[in-house]
């Protein structure tokens, strides 16, 4: 994690979660100090007064910026506000973006908005009916899988003609960064991965970069990879999860 002697004007509200690595990513890559504050869901203090006034929607990840302009503090969220926010105000040399309405930013803007328009809330809903609910609904789980292969093959189409490897022209992008923890969690959203090269390319491609693994690896390294060795350990996270996921 970057750090300075001062305090960073940036903190992150997090946890690990495939949203909130996308905004430790883009810090690292940015290599802008921060700090972060781990919050842990199932204590239920993402719908706490402070954190509301921080993300009125009480979800995962939020910044706090105290470097605005006008002197006052901002908190943005939603994870593709914040990663827009971070390049308009940060990226001035394009590290992890393109000029602004140049062709490849547009390009970018899209499939940011592809990655949490349709991967996200497609894979999210896949996610929950194959691991978390408490009916077994085979039409739920099959939809939203088969849906989330469907935008897969999106991506895959679009890898498998990129001369560089990336999403967008010849650099990683918010539009990698957003989509990256997603593909990561595929085997545990019930996704055959294998089914898609281009993107198991890709995935390994960014899995490479130093800022990249730092920023994954916050606010703590993820143990899906691990847990999925098991079905004991599999039984036990689903068991733990299920508690605070599903509505009582």
């Amino acid at each position: 994690m970057s750090s300075t002697a001062e305090t960073p004007a940036i903190t992150l509200y997090t946890t690990q979660t495939p949203n909130g690595v996308k905004i430790s990513i883009a810090l690292e890559e940015l290599g802008l100090p921060y700090t972060v504050k781990k919050l842990d869901l199932s204590t239920g203090v993402q719908k706490e007064p402070w954190f509301l006034a921080i993300n009125p929607n009480g979800r995962m990840p939020a910044i706090t910026d105290t470097s605005f302009p006008d002197g006052k503090a901002i908190h943005v969220w939603e994870s593709g506000a914040i990663l827009q926010y971070l390049v308009e105000t940060y990226d001035k040399d394009h590290k992890i973006s393109y000029p602004k309405g140049s062709r490849e930013d547009w390009q970018v803007q899209q499939w940011l908005f592809f990655q949490n328009t349709g991967v996200g809330p497609m894979q999210g809903q896949a996610n929950h009916f194959f691991r978390y609910a408490p009916e077994r609904i085979p039409y739920a789980t099959n939809r939203y899988i088969a849906e989330t292969e469907r935008l897969y093959s999106v991506l895959e189409a679009q890898l498998a003609s990129s001369s560089s490897g990336f999403l967008v022209g010849d650099r990683l992008t918010i539009a990698d960064i957003t989509t990256w923890g997603w593909i990561t969690i595929a085997e545990w959203s019930g996704i055959d991965v294998a089914k898609f090269p281009a993107l198991q390319k890709w995935q390994k491609l960014l899995e490479q970069r130093p800022a990249l693994k730092r920023g994954a690896d916050v606010p703590e390294p993820s143990k899906i990879k691990e847990t999925l060795k098991s079905p004991e350990a599999i039984e036990k996270a689903q068991q733990a999860a299920t508690k605070w996921i599903v509505p009582k």
